[in-house]
């Protein structure tokens, strides 16, 4: 499909609204603020730079914040989101199977920054690991997709369904069903059924804080951070594991494993208050005792433009 309509999608230019009060800094350690402005700057001027290269191309395209974001994206052959992966993130919840979307990393982490202020804070930037283009290889990375030189890959998605009814967002990186204090302990029981009906016969009720599934996408995230195993991108499987259970526990197996696409996981939740986290922060839905909750793989596969696809053309060449 020939792509000539083009939505850029943006991460807010303001990003750091709290640096100044009244024309007073609320940072007072220079360094930080040197930092934050510096952060600002970067992602502004990257923004200049993908409106400029796209101005020189055969496409119409318009801009959009990603705060202005509120109907699905429709009408448009590609989304291009400048930011970061939380940018991307947040477009994949209005996007379907049929636009694919194609990651600009307008702040990268700068390794020798990180280093030289380790003693101060913490500087890294933005990972971007869902990013294939940055300023620097942009003006690249477009005429590849423009000449039909690289496809999207078809990237899993979770589907849930609360109570028998599914839920109209879908998670690129993962879901954490948790009570929503997180003082608080988690109290439900699962079990993985096939598609066909049969359910594995041992269901693992758990005190906890909480139960999280991700996709391969998120397996380098929040999952892996937790002592989670990293995913092949293109897998459809999806991963789960138990927050810090409470003992006794059953055997580790049960509190962290995968399952295949011909799979769901089913959860029953035995708390009075609980919360269905989308994508971190990006979504939630409230849940309460008794209630059930499917997770499977089921949902519309994200068409996504990773870097991965421009290095292997490159190898071509």
């Amino acid at each position: 499909m020939a792509i000539r309509k083009l939505l850029l999608l943006l991460k807010p230019v303001d990003l750091y609204p709290f640096l100044e009060t009244d024309g007073v800094s609320l940072i007072k350690n220079h360094q930080v603020l040197q930092y934050l402005e510096s952060r600002c700057k970067v992602h502004r001027d990257a923004i200049t730079f993908c409106r400029e290269i796209l101005n020189k191309k055969p496409v119409e395209w318009k801009p959009i914040a990603r705060n202005d974001l509120s109907h699905p994206i429709r009408d448009v052959d590609m989304v291009i989101t400048v930011g970061g992966d939380g940018t991307l993130l947040h477009a994949s919840h209005f996007i379907d199977d049929s636009v694919p979307v194609l990651g600009v990393n307008s702040d990268p982490t700068q390794a020798h920054e990180v280093e030289e202020l380790s003693d101060q804070f913490d500087a890294s930037r933005s990972t971007g690991h869902l990013c294939a283009a940055t300023v620097e290889n942009f003006e690249q990375v477009l005429d590849d997709i423009l000449f039909g030189r690289v496809v999207p890959s078809k990237v899993s998605r979770i589907s849930v369904k609360l109570n028998s009814e599914p839920l109209l967002s879908h998670a690129l990186n993962d879901i954490l069903i948790a009570h929503p204090c997180p003082a608080a302990v988690s109290k439900l029981s699962f079990k993985i059924k096939n598609k066909d009906g049969d359910t594995n016969p041992k269901t693992v009720n758990c005190r906890s804080s909480g139960l999280r599934v991700c996709t391969a996408a998120g397996s380098t995230a929040a999952m892996l951070s937790a002592g989670g195993f990293l995913m092949p991108m293109l897998s459809r499987d999806l991963q789960f594991m138990v927050r810090e259970p409470i003992s006794p526990v059953p055997t580790l197996s049960q509190m962290h494993s995968a399952f295949k696409p011909d799979q769901s996981l089913d959860v029953n939740w035995y708390s009075d208050h609980g919360t269905i986290y989308i994508d971190g922060c990006q979504v939630n839905y409230n849940v309460q005792l008794g209630d059930t909750i499917e997770i499977s793989s089921d949902a519309p596969v994200l068409n996504v433009f990773l870097s991965q696809g421009f290095t292997q053309i490159r190898s071509r060449y």
